[in-house]
């Protein structure tokens, strides 16, 4: 249904169907999305949760996962009487965005590049970056796909490594601890 929801949504014609899917959207997925143009490959990870997504553009084959803003971060300078940082960001091909991540303004962010969980970006990001934390980016390793992968790993597999992690911290809690990593534990 979401599926259907977002093509209608980002592609009709029909101005009626256009608003009526966009109001399912909010009301089932709590997201709004509402872009100038989009490509149709584009994937939404856990249907949109939580997202609000108004760009000027976002390229093919982009994955933006839950809780992720994509808007304006104008501003209105009363001296000048004048609207400034007017624009909406432009999201490049191949881009992954992970869950909270923030892009505001007329920035671009450059193709193949992901955007880290909880990154604030309200300035333009280079090509084959990972950008994170408040404006912080660095180049993307190019052994490494980060966040998405088309080849995504087994569940089992998670699942088997959170169980030993699991295990690893109920040892720990309940393990005797000598006198020595008492001390270490309360210097540190």
């Amino acid at each position: 249904m979401f599926d259907k929801l977002v093509k209608i949504n980002c592609y009709s014609r029909n101005r009626i169907l256009k608003k009526a899917a966009g109001n399912l959207l909010e009301k089932f997925y709590c997201c709004e999305i509402n872009c100038a143009e989009m490509d149709k490959s584009v994937l939404f990870a856990h249907h949109a949760r939580g997202c609000t997504i108004i760009a000027a553009k976002i390229c093919e084959n982009v994955v933006i996962f839950q809780n992720v803003t994509i808007g304006t971060n104008m501003r209105y300078n009363k001296s000048s009487s004048e609207w400034e940082n007017v624009g909406n960001p432009i999201i490049c091909k191949n881009v992954v965005i992970a869950d909270g991540a923030k892009i505001l303004g007329p920035i671009i962010i450059g193709e193949n590049s992901v955007i880290g969980a909880g990154a604030i970006i309200t300035k333009d990001v280079p090509a084959n970056s990972i950008a994170y934390g408040v404006n912080q980016f660095k180049p993307k390793d190019a052994n490494y796909d980060l966040v998405f992968n088309v080849n995504m790993i087994n569940p089992e597999k998670i699942i088997e490594a959170n169980n030993i992690l699991i295990e690893k911290n109920l040892l720990s809690q309940y393990s005797p601890k000598t006198n020595e990593e008492k001390d270490n534990t309360l210097t540190k």
